[in-house]
């Protein structure tokens, strides 16, 4: 008989460039960990205003660094990620409302296409993300027109405060439940610790069997 499955949430937002890399390396571990992966769309700007802390971006010597870093990040995971060069625009003035409101759409309806959806937008092909995902346009419309709906609001919110209770300041995290106790862990790269806790190992952002597929 085989390890017990152990639930693994990981709370997110598209607009956080470290939860992209908290999201694919959960993805390629979930099946060589035995872990039962539970994505939860968040929203960073309530966490931030909640916790009091503010956004990387907003601070020039953090912002500079964030973008050196993610040029790093891209060749050490092997994410396509880039750091956007309309980051002002993207990141402060027109936020991730819309897309998490999107995202716990797709949760409640479709979530079995959550994964490629969540990837599609962080792809920032937002148009395209529901095609992409394998949404008929029928069903894209539909979440569409779901966002704006008191269940997918509330849930949104819902998520959103149960990240802020396990006590997060931004994202991503990680929320390991292992024989009993619920571990909280922040950022994308902590994941060895995360290994640790599980009992697992960890073979770095690109497992084996992963990078022969890549």
């Amino acid at each position: 008989m085989g390890p017990l499955l152990r639930t693994v949430e990981l709370f997110y937002d598209v607009l956080s460039p470290y939860s992209w890399l908290g999201f694919e390396v959960l993805c390629r571990y979930q099946n060589i960990w035995n872990i039962n992966l539970q994505l939860r769309p968040s929203l960073i700007g309530g966490i931030m205003k909640d916790s009091g802390n503010k956004p990387p971006g907003l601070l020039p010597r953090k912002g500079q660094y964030m973008a050196n870093d993610i040029k790093l990040l891209r060749h050490h995971f092997q994410i396509p990620i880039q750091f956007p060069k309309d980051f002002f625009s993207v990141i402060i003035e027109k936020g991730s409302l819309s897309a998490m409101r999107f995202l716990t759409a797709v949760s409640l309806e479709h979530p079995e296409m959550l994964e490629k959806a969540s990837r599609e937008l962080w792809m920032r092909v937002w148009s395209r993300a529901a095609e992409k995902a394998g949404m008929s346009a029928e069903q894209a419309q539909g979440l569409l027109e779901k966002i704006s709906t008191p269940k997918v609001k509330n849930q949104l919110k819902e998520t959103t405060e149960a990240a802020c209770r396990y006590g997060a300041f931004g994202l991503p995290i990680t929320v390991a439940h292992v024989d009993g106790q619920t571990h909280m862990i922040f950022g994308s790269d902590r994941m060895e610790l995360l290994a640790f806790l599980l009992g697992e190992k960890w073979m770095g952002p690109v497992p084996p069997a992963v990078n022969a597929r890549l």
